[in-house]
């Protein structure tokens, strides 16, 4: 039996490689800007919207300075072809203007709240959509300023 145990264990990696990889956002999102924290920092600065998708217990312990809390409540699958319809985001939160610069966040690249929220915004009219893909992870390991 324990000739079988490498091929086993080489199974289940690839099986656990493959859900992890599953779990990933796309790298891009057809007609939303993908921004760094640097440029979410400066759009931020110049008026736009930094909205925070996650938890109220996420953002109340430390969030991007200045940035507006508008939960995306998420029921459907991690996926790029998610039921909208399951899930929960309130667009009256957002910026009136749908012409006016909204950058959505969560928690990094795994986090498919802030990827779901800007394909949201995006489909409901707002022209100017920022999706910044790294999140928290990328914007407290530039030091950037939180709250």
């Amino acid at each position: 039996m324990s000739k079988f145990l490498p091929a086993l264990c080489l199974a289940a990696a690839a099986f656990f490689a493959t859900s992890v990889q599953a779990q990933e956002t796309p790298a891009t999102l057809d007609g939303v800007k993908i921004v760094t924290a640097e440029q979410a920092r400066d759009l931020g600065a110049k008026g736009a919207a930094l909205v925070d998708t996650r938890t109220a217990n996420e953002y109340a312990e430390k969030t991007v300075k200045g940035a507006i809390h508008v939960p995306y409540v998420e029921k459907s699958a991690k996926d790029v072809k998610f039921d909208r319809s399951a899930d929960k985001f309130d667009l009256s939160k957002l910026p009136a203007d749908k012409s006016a610069p909204v950058i959505f966040f969560c928690n990094s690249g795994t986090c498919w709240k802030s990827y779901k929220a800007s394909v949201v915004a995006r489909d409901a009219g707002y022209k100017q959509v920022g999706w910044f893909r790294g999140g928290m992870p990328e914007w407290i390991s530039k030091g950037l300023p939180t709250q």
